[in-house]
């Protein structure tokens, strides 16, 4: 039975406006930090610690949590699609974020400069991350099943993204330090995201579930 316009739950408004609003909002807040902390101290010392953690949230956020969420929870092509737009956003957004930064390292501001492979990275690995979760959860709703699917999905493309950083000659993420900041952060977030799909589903089937007729 199709939904009338006055068909509305909790649910849609929970999903359909509180969420990603929220989101949205956490997003805009974390882009005014780093641009301040830019400006109050540059990358040296602790300001690039923080700096480099609010970077990291948000990365993770966009190009690893949403397409990971939306393959386990939808397809593989949800994901992919969803993945390889964020990422297409998150690098064009990183690029005009940043790059006034890039003339102290001698790259021109009006040239990629060595920024390619770094953002070609974000976009393909958030196109991966996003298919191969709905390919392999194949819409199971098995906890188990979509935790392993996360985990093997975020570490894919968290190794092929550490791989493509290698590559830019900008590059600063390397080293321990650098691995651990770039796959295992998607490692967690494999972990994590599969708990937040695994209450999107019981939610969504609790307030979909009919009452019992008695007949």
């Amino acid at each position: 039975m199709s939904l009338g316009w006055k068909d509305w739950s909790r649910s849609d408004i929970l999903c359909g406006v509180i969420a990603p609003l929220i989101v949205v909002l956490v997003i805009i807040g974390l882009s005014f930090i780093g641009p301040f902390l830019m400006r109050q101290g540059g990358m040296g010392g602790s300001m690039g610690i923080v700096i480099g953690i609010i970077s990291e949230i948000e990365e993770i956020l966009i190009v690893v949590a949403i397409p990971l969420l939306l393959g386990l929870v939808w397809n593989r092509w949800a994901g992919g699609t969803s993945g390889f737009l964020l990422g297409s956003i998150y690098a064009m957004w990183w690029y005009v974020k940043y790059i006034p930064y890039a003339g102290s390292g001698g790259y021109s501001r009006g040239a990629l400069g060595g920024f390619g492979p770094m953002l070609l990275g974000w976009v393909l690995t958030a196109m991966l991350i996003g298919y191969m979760a709905g390919a392999l959860n194949r819409g199971s709703e098995n906890f188990r099943r979509m935790v392993i699917v996360g985990v093997v999905s975020a570490t894919v493309g968290g190794l092929l993204l550490f791989w493509l950083l290698q590559l830019s000659p900008s590059n600063v993420v390397d080293g321990l330090d650098g691995f651990l900041l770039t796959v295992l952060s998607r490692t967690a977030a494999g972990v994590i995201i599969p708990i937040i799909a695994k209450v999107f589903m019981w939610y969504g089937v609790a307030m979909n579930k009919k009452p019992d007729s008695g007949s």
